[in-house]
């Protein structure tokens, strides 16, 4: 039965790992030294080899066959090797947490793992989408250790590709496996299908035979809308739209390789070589140098906004088509209301502008200005008098009030001043305390903690 080329190709050893030297280097430093992690976390975006390298650390931890040279493990050839390619090895069990998160699948995970490995020296689970099951808290996330793979190059891409080309017997022009290699936009895997879909058609591929296999437009064609939309003319825009599209050129598909020839024109506004930044003859790329000249920065960026918010909105969308429809008017739009802009002058004093009949100046009334008032005193702030206690108020050299009393006083009461004891001399105030340092405060908060 015939296999992809992303599964008969995988990655059989370290060596023939793309892309991901930095993760390479840290694993078999590892298995060199004997210090492998206990739990892994592989980070990425598809096919960037997150589940390969998963396979070929276990086939290393299992692996049983001699060091060759400078071949290091895992072999690729030994029984336990074979095996794990295969899928049979019975100590490396790979589930998928997108469809076996429940609690029996992790209650069933939870008493395997008690067992030891039978058929090899290591047992090992490969989780594949973890973050299906739960969200990862940062006290798993503390305990392993986590490796992040990168987008794999183009050059890479192409040069692998390339290679395998010449062993399936494909001939295949670079230019064309530069372009899966630009759409393939890092992943390997995703190249791989688009190579799989070109060769399937057979015969020499060419760059024009990728265009169509793929439903993508050329660059002459992102020149012509281009030069229309930025001119102003909205339907000979709309009739390119429509040519592309009855091509069977897919709408999605034409809005971002649009979206990346406005890119290009960015690149070689600002670039004196773009040949080495850009993947594109050195013909299209003078055709670009020329549409470049013609437009400024600030529209660039308005045409990528706008047809960045149509793609945004095309995912959602029954009828994609309009979209773009509608980007388009609003771009050519734009372009014509910045080519007859509107001058506006600022009157200068005592005129009114050109497109109003003058006016006879009106004559100002000047009225004195009022005399200002003298301002008002501030009121004196009297200190608030003491509330007097009725103790000494009683004893005071005044008659207290005879409500105050139960009874009457007698006629013959003669008030008579009380002497009071004379008063002490108020004491001398403690000398506030010095503040306490930070090094003292920092101190006293670690040893309680």
């Amino acid at each position: 039965m015939y296999q992809a080329l992303y599964r008969s190709f995988r990655p059989e050893t370290f060596e023939t790992l793309l892309g991901q030297e930095h993760i390479e280097r840290i694993l078999k430093n590892q298995l060199a030294s004997g210090t492998t992690g206990h739990a892994y976390i592989f980070c990425g975006t598809r096919g960037t080899g997150k589940t390969t390298t998963a396979r070929l650390l276990a086939k290393a931890l299992n692996c049983t066959g001699e060091k060759e040279g400078n071949v290091e493990k895992p072999c690729g050839k030994c029984a336990n090797c074979r095996s794990i390619a295969e899928g049979s090895f019975v100590d490396v069990m790979e589930i998928d947490a997108a469809s076996n998160r429940g609690v029996d699948d992790i209650r069933e995970l939870r008493d395997t793992v008690n067992f030891p490995p039978i058929q090899g020296r290591y047992k090992v689970y490969i989780i594949d989408e973890a973050h299906m099951l739960t969200k990862l808290p940062a006290t798993i996330l503390s305990r392993c250790l986590r490796l992040d793979f990168r987008r794999v190059s183009e050059e890479v891409l192409m040069k692998r590709f390339a290679e395998i080309c010449r062993e399936i017997g494909s001939e295949i022009d670079s230019d064309a496996l530069a372009l899966i290699a630009a759409n393939a936009d890092g992943s390997v895997r995703d190249g791989l299908s688009l190579l799989d879909r070109c060769v399937s058609a057979g015969g020499h591929i060419t760059r024009a035979d990728v265009l169509q296999l793929l439903g993508m437009a050329g660059s002459e064609t992102y020149i012509e809308i281009t030069d229309k939309v930025l001119s102003g003319q909205t339907g000979e825009a709309l009739a390119v739209l429509a040519k592309v599209l009855a091509e069977g050129k897919e709408v999605n598909q034409f809005g971002k390789d649009w979206v990346e020839h406005f890119r290009n024109l960015m690149i070689i506004k600002y670039t004196k070589q773009p040949e080495a930044v850009l993947n594109l003859s050195l013909e299209n790329i003078e055709r670009l140098r020329v549409q470049a000249e013609g437009v400024s920065m600030e529209r660039i960026r308005q045409c990528v906004l706008q047809l960045s918010k149509a793609l945004a909105d095309a995912k959602w969308s029954p009828r994609p088509r309009i979209l773009f429809e509608l980007a388009i008017i609003t771009m050519s739009e734009g372009e014509v209301e910045e080519a007859v802009p509107v001058r506006r002058t600022v009157p200068a004093v005592g005129q009114t502008a050109a497109a109003k009949p003058a006016e006879a100046p009106k004559p100002v009334v000047q009225t004195p200005a009022p005399a200002p008032k003298p301002a008002a005193p501030a009121p004196v702030q009297k200190a608030p008098e003491p509330e007097e206690d009725p103790f000494f108020a009683m004893n005071s050299s005044e008659a207290p009030p005879s409500e105050f009393f139960d009874i009457a006083p007698p006629a013959d009461y003669v008030d008579e001043p009380v002497s009071m004891p004379p008063q002490e001399a108020p004491r001398p105030s403690k000398p506030a305390a010095e503040p306490i340092s930070a090094t003292e405060n920092d101190e006293l908060w670690l040893r309680v903690l």
